[in-house]
Order: structure tokens, then C-alpha cells, then sequence
């Protein structure tokens, strides 16, 4: 159980975060910057810091004609026509590697990314245009998905490059306790897991500044999943053990820049709400397990919210089977799988 002891107040300093394609200065040549999203979750933060004569660029948002648009006024804008030195992606997903490939291609840079995050990209989007697996239609079977929804799977499987310019075919690798110079000020890499596979979070001392990613996000809890991929992973004890690693690891006196949501103050607070959160969630499956039920069957226990959409189905399919994955890693329940290929959990 996390330590209930909270070392801080969460605050929001910034009255509004900026408008999308706007920027809002945070420290001294760092600039926050917001780029849109067509989805419920509407915007992506990113984030220019000076880097002598240029600027290292923090994630890039999606690609899409409007965020193209957007990046070619920043280029002229806020970023005064300064070259891009380095594209540096906290991790894999599109919306924050989308526009790695477009931006290193322009300006001749390289990719700073986390080995296994970089080659996991790689990975997916080579499933562009294939066949959904077998083994994928096995997962979410199992998980109690009806054929409907199985062939919905079929019919989107493929599409994680839908978002992505093609990526460099290089990269320079970055892994925890790295520390780099971006212009005048130290960074220190700080990697979490659970949310992707080695996630990249930057800490630097001198400005107080911690650039959370994915990682520490307020007012919502990063999406935890299991994949196909690896059905039997258990990345909700990667993600737990990240958030106490964030908190014994950057100072609480930081002005945290998440990729979501807005800018703010109280990171030991925020990490201990989320687990916290996250403790309370296994309570409740557990009590819901009283009798044998499907992945599927959980949802209201875990969501706030109905699971409408192939999307959200996807995402809220594998978050319960990590909260399922982690309690049967502790022997708190038990799976038995039926003669359909459908896995029945129970608390033991």
C-alpha cells in the first residue's frame, strides 16, 4: 500500500493553458506549446526549449494537415526561424510522435527516444495495412468481446500509423539517469513503465522544471493496458513501482508540464493520488469478483464512464486485464479459461 502521507498541495499556477498552435513561456527559453487532437482527450502539450542558436523540440503532436499547418507558424513564430537541434519524444504513441519524422527530415536532426519505445513504434506501425492476427481475436475473446465487436477489431487492426510521418531510420538512444546539456540547463532523464514500455520523463534542477509525459498527469489517470502482444504482462506493477520511482526521484519544489491537462504544482501529492486511486480500483474488482466474471464484465468497477466505440472498447479492454494480470500476480484471484477460449476471473 503507498504511503498516505502527502508532501504537497496540488496548484495550478497558469490561469489557462494556450490556445492550440499558441504558446505560453514557462522558464526562461522554454516554451509550452498546445497542438490539437480530433479525439475526447483534444489537445497534446508539447514543448520548445532553447538550444544555442536553435531549439530542442519535446514531443509533436499528431500528424495532421492542421498540425502540420500549426508547426509551420511556430517555425516563424514563437521559434523566431530558429533551426530545430533534436527532436526528443518522451515515447511511442502517435500523438507524441506523430511529427518526429517531418521535423527531423526538415531540419536534419536526430531522434532522442528510449531504445524499446523507439523500436516498439517501429514494430506497430509495420502492421500497417496487415491482417489482424490470430492471436489478437484470441486476447479479446477471452477478454469476452462478442463477434460484432471481433470484427470490428479485424476491420481497424492496422491503423497506428494512421497519425504517424514515416520515422527516422535512426535514432540516439536515451535510458535512466542520462544527463545532457539542452542550451544553458542540465536535464536528467528520468523512465517510467506501464503507460509504454520505457518512458522518458526530464528533470532539470536549475529551472525546476519536470517534463512528466504521460507519467504524472493531472486530473486523469494514464491508460495502463495489456496488449496481444503479450497477454500475460502485468504493466500496472511497471506503472506502480514507476510512480513511487518519480516520486523518491525528482524534488517536490517543480513546476511539473505534463503532456495533458494543464501545468502545476504538487507532484508527490499528484503520485500519491494516483495510487491511492489505483488501490481503491483493485478493491473494488476484488469485490466485484466475488462471483466469476469476463474482463468485460468489470468495466463499471474500473470507468466512470459507458465503453462506447471500438476505441474506448480497446483501451478499456486492456486496462481491466492489467488490474486482472496484476491481483492474479499477488494470488488475490484466479482465472480459468472456458471451452470458448473465455477467461473467467474470481477472487480467491
Amino acid at each position: 500500500m503507498p504511503s498516505s502521507q502527502i508532501h504537497s498541495e496540488i496548484n495550478f499556477p497558469f490561469d489557462a493553458p494556450p490556445e492550440a498552435g499558441e504558446w505560453t513561456e514557462v522558464a526562461d527559453g522554454v516554451l509550452w506549446i498546445r497542438m490539437p487532437m480530433p479525439f475526447v482527450l483534444d489537445h497534446i502539450n508539447v514543448f520548445a526549449i532553447a538550444d544555442g542558436d536553435g531549439w530542442a523540440i519535446i514531443d509533436t503532436g499528431l500528424e495532421t494537415k492542421l498540425t502540420v499547418k500549426l508547426w509551420r507558424n511556430l517555425l516563424e513564430g514563437a521559434l523566431r526561424g530558429k533551426p530545430i537541434t533534436r527532436v526528443i519524444a518522451t515515447h511511442m504513441h502517435p500523438d507524441h510522435i506523430g511529427m518526429v519524422g517531418w521535423l527531423t527530415r526538415r531540419f536534419d536532426c536526430r531522434l532522442w527516444m528510449t531504445r524499446l519505445d523507439y523500436l516498439n513504434c517501429r514494430m506497430l506501425v509495420a502492421d500497417t495495412l496487415r491482417e489482424a492476427p490470430e492471436d489478437g481475436i484470441r486476447f479479446y475473446r477471452a477478454a469476452g468481446w462478442d463477434e460484432d465487436e471481433i470484427d470490428d477489431y479485424r476491420t481497424q487492426f492496422g491503423s497506428y500509423g494512421k497519425f504517424i510521418h514515416p520515422l527516422p531510420d535512426s535514432f540516439k538512444r536515451i535510458r535512466e539517469g542520462d544527463s545532457f546539456a539542452i542550451g544553458d540547463h542540465m536535464w536528467t532523464v528520468v523512465v517510467g513503465s506501464g503507460h509504454s514500455p520505457e518512458h522518458a520523463c526530464f528533470y532539470c534542477p536549475d529551472l525546476k522544471l519536470f517534463l512528466s509525459g504521460d507519467q504524472v498527469i493531472p486530473g486523469i489517470s494514464s491508460n495502463i493496458s495489456v496488449y496481444p502482444t503479450e497477454p500475460d504482462a502485468n504493466p500496472m506493477h511497471d506503472w506502480l513501482t514507476s510512480l513511487a520511482h518519480v516520486r523518491d526521484t525528482v524534488p517536490d519544489d517543480v513546476l511539473v508540464l505534463p503532456s495533458h491537462k494543464t501545468a502545476f504544482t504538487g507532484l508527490h501529492a499528484r503520485v500519491n493520488d494516483l495510487l491511492e486511486e489505483h488501490y481503491t480500483d483493485f478493491g473494488k474488482l476484488k469485490q466485484a469478483l466475488s462471483t466469476p466474471k469476463r474482463a468485460v464484465d468489470v468495466f463499471e468497477s474500473l470507468f466512470k464512464r459507458q465503453i462506447l466505440g471500438t476505441d474506448l472498447l480497446n483501451m478499456a479492454t486492456g486496462e481491466c486485464v492489467a488490474n486482472l494480470n496484476y491481483l492474479e500476480s499477488l494470488g488475490q484471484i484466479k482465472r480459468q479459461r472456458d471451452n470458448n477460449g473465455v477467461d473467467w476471473y474470481q477472487k480467491v
